[in-house]
């Protein structure tokens, strides 16, 4: 990664990562599911694509949400969305639906996502705590007790 790109200000929820990679756990899993037997074309693979699809939609709409709290919300469905997933192709595993390597790909790419979607969560709640902390400092006159506390 060069040294602009990383000075480049996110402004977009196109441009995170975990947006992108989110988009393509929804073209992977379409895909894939398009190779399941003809009686799971609105079983598994709906549910499959219903929470792939949640991943970077829950992504994209929390980013343009005002407010850290409501982001934090939303990245965790899309962690929910991709615990769901990851267990919907490990059902496909077990009935033998797919080979095991292509599925397993998907599979790392979701366990990628998931440690993405977590790191900004961290990423996020040390923001708010230091905006917090922050606030603390910089407003002495919260310390000053009141005359209606004395």
């Amino acid at each position: 990664m060069t040294e602009e790109n990383k000075l480049k200000a996110i402004s977009n929820f196109k441009d995170l990562v975990i947006w992108k990679t989110g988009k393509e756990l929804v073209v992977d899993i379409y895909r894939l599911t398009k190779l399941f037997p003809q009686e799971e074309k609105f079983g598994l693979a709906d549910q499959m694509r219903r929470a792939a699809v949640s991943i970077p939609s829950n992504i994209a709409e929390g980013f343009n949400r005002k407010y850290s709290s409501d982001y934090k919300r939303f990245l965790f469905t899309a962690l929910g969305s991709c615990g769901e997933l990851d267990t919907q192709l490990e059902i496909v595993l077990a009935l033998q639906m797919l080979d095991a390597n292509n599925v397993q790909k998907i599979a790392n790419k979701i366990n990628h996502e998931s440690r993405m979607i977590r790191k900004l969560l961290e990423k996020i709640e040390a923001s708010i705590a230091e905006r917090k902390n922050f606030k603390k400092k910089a407003s002495p006159e919260e310390r000053v007790p009141s005359p209606l506390q004395c």
